[in-house]
């Protein structure tokens, strides 16, 4: 059995030999016996799907000119900690055209004679043509001329507030924010491109980063960053670490070999400059961090901050009028059921019960059920995942990238997981790569529960990669969500949405002044319930989905009036909006506008 929480120090030194002969463990976290928790379910779950008929998704990536792939470097033989945690996906409409654009994460390499050169991959934009069709425009928007670094995770946002989304890349030694700028400031119709603005803003952070996110958190309208951090690897501090049954073989380390890091929180000042203020709030965030979301949690219009820590306690800091309190342990979100932290690392946030409250969602390695703490109201959240049966997926996969997603429009968020292990020689039947999943929200006895459709989802499904990050987005503007997966060591997938047509509604929030809208929260009435749907910064894991908000109506249902709670700001309502369109909604003004960017 796992220590408790605070017994965090020399934990693998104290257990490792016990769990492996208790689990047959790879000796990575600590791991458990599943047979308590999944009732007795066959490793896998059940995978028999709730419907027949045709594939939800196809895999669309040959021909679309989306050719890349996240290296890690292992083929120097190193087995370091750097190689385990992948890459990410950002979703952005970097040029204004209407469609997203898809940006992601190289990785890196080891170089020189001793091969201990901590070198990077380049980063990759490609602009949405239309149908189904990417060009690779790195070098034409300025981004070919970067020295990139081992980088991890992407985070978007419109820092400066000139209405243009800017782009943060995270990694190993070094953060980068790139500002989006014209080519040709007389001339926009010359296009857009990239400019590195680190040094220029004051932007320093030089620790080991991985997942970010924005967002207003003191109320001036600009959004600020919290940064991930991981864990104190270096090759100064690279012990050697032997794997479960591995005859003698090097593995990768346990976390709880190294030191947690501090996160960094910085203060976006007017959009000119940075400074770094994690000290200012009176706690120490120390944690293995590699996933974060920030939205509403309490409804007082203020965003609030998730952290998803590996084999550490899990922080929610909530937000007292700029001021971070952190209320992870009191909330009941920083630990499981029986009090133990999980090694955690995908999270995100969603009402997907129908409470009108963001509930939150944590993907954990292997032996431990993926965290799903539902939001009773008043800052206390319980421990559903037995409830709502995520023990059907089994307990063998180590989930990463995930999200809320409403695949088949019905009017509830579904749940989709990346997974992949990350030990070179996994124990137990486990293997490196590992199929995604996909769960369909479902009424089962008088409450909400997820059941696994992956082979309902498509051949994609079947499949095991090394997955990693994960991004959600409508990249066709049919207002069904797509998907885009990264893979450690493997292409990048593209999966587009073919799930039975049905009614629905898409908004685009914008701030007034283009000042930052995460932590506002938007409720659409139907002519059958009230759907609630929240404005978030983060989410997944490294990755960065469409920031706009999706309302499935199901296949009759009708749209009513469109009530937004701007964050730090008033409440305004909408009436009169049509499904099947996307439509613009700014604050202050209370005429929406219809963005007819057709499907494509």
């Amino acid at each position: 059995m796992q220590p408790p929480p605070q017994s965090r120090t020399g934990l693998w030194l104290l257990c490792a030999a016990l769990a492996a002969a208790l689990v047959g463990g790879a000796g990575y976290w600590i791991t458990r016996p599943s047979s308590p928790v999944n009732g007795g379910l066959p490793p896998d779950g059940d995978m028999t799907p709730v419907d027949s008929g045709p594939p939800w998704f196809s895999d669309v990536t040959a021909g679309s000119g989306l050719d890349f792939t996240y290296r890690n470097g292992e083929e120097a033989g190193q087995t370091t900690m750097l190689e385990f945690l992948g890459g990410g996906v950002a979703l952005l409409d970097y040029d204004g055209d209407g469609l997203l654009d898809i940006f992601v994460t190289g990785g890196g390499h080891f170089g020189g004679a001793d091969r201990k050169q901590i070198k990077g991959y380049p980063c990759k934009l490609f602009r949405n043509l239309g149908g189904w069709k990417f060009k690779d425009v790195t070098k034409e928007v300025g981004l070919d001329t970067v020295s990139w670094w081992y980088t991890h995770g992407a985070a978007v946002a419109d820092y400066d507030r000139d209405g243009w989304p800017d782009l943060l890349v995270t990694g190993y030694g070094r953060i980068a924010l790139f500002r989006n700028v014209p080519v040709d400031p007389a001339d926009p119709s010359k296009g857009r491109r990239f400019e590195d603005v680190t040094a220029k803003v004051g932007l320093k952070d030089d620790s080991w980063s991985t997942s970010a996110g924005w967002a207003d958190l003191d109320g001036d309208g600009y959004p600020d960053l919290y940064v991930c951090h991981y864990l104190d690897w270096s090759w100064t501090n690279n012990p050697v670490c032997e794997g479960a049954g591995t005859g003698g073989k090097r593995d990768v380390c346990p976390p709880q070999k190294f030191k947690p890091l501090v996160h960094a929180l910085f203060r976006n000042e007017k959009g000119e400059r940075f400074r770094e203020v994690t000290g200012e709030h009176g706690f120490k965030a120390e944690g293995c961090g590699l996933g974060v979301v920030l939205v509403d949690v309490n409804a007082d219009g203020r965003p609030d901050i998730y952290v998803a820590n590996d084999a550490t306690n899990n922080f929610l800091f909530m937000n007292r009028g700029g001021k971070l309190e952190e209320k992870g342990m009191l909330a009941g979100v920083a630990v499981d059921n029986n009090g133990r932290f999980n090694a955690s690392m995908g999270v995100d946030a969603a009402d997907y019960d129908g409470s009108g409250r963001p509930s939150l969602w944590v993907t954990n390695f292997q032996f431990e059920l993926h965290a799903l703490y539902r939001n009773l109201g008043g800052e206390s959240f319980d421990y559903a995942s037995h409830a709502a049966g995520m023990a059907a997926i089994g307990m063998h996969r180590v989930g990463f990238g995930t999200a809320f997603v409403d695949v088949d429009n019905d009017g509830w968020e579904d749940l989709v997981i990346a997974n992949g292990h990350v030990l070179r020689f996994p124990t137990q039947g486990n293997t490196l790569p590992q199929r995604p999943v996909l769960m369909r929200n479902v009424a089962s006895e008088g409450r909400r529960s997820f059941q696994d459709i992956s082979k309902r989802a498509g051949p994609f499904f079947q499949e095991p990669r090394v997955g990693r990050g994960v991004a959600v987005g409508d990249l066709d503007n049919d207002g069904r969500p797509d998907l885009v997966f990264s893979h450690t060591n493997g292409p990048v997938i593209l999966l587009t949405n073919e799930a039975p047509a049905a009614k629905w509604l898409g908004v685009k929030l914008v701030g007034r002044d283009n000042r930052d809208v995460v932590g506002s929260t938007v409720v659409l009435q139907t002519d059958g319930r009230k759907l609630t749907r929240f404005a978030k910064g983060g989410g997944s894991y490294l990755s960065s989905p469409d920031r706009r908000i999706l309302f499935g109506l199901g296949e009759t249902g009708k749209p009513g009036r469109l009530t937004v709670r701007w964050a730090w700001g008033r409440e305004e309502s909408f009436d009169g909006l049509e499904p099947g369109a996307y439509w613009e909604l700014r604050e202050g003004n209370p005429q929406p506008r219809r963005l007819d960017t057709p499907p494509r």
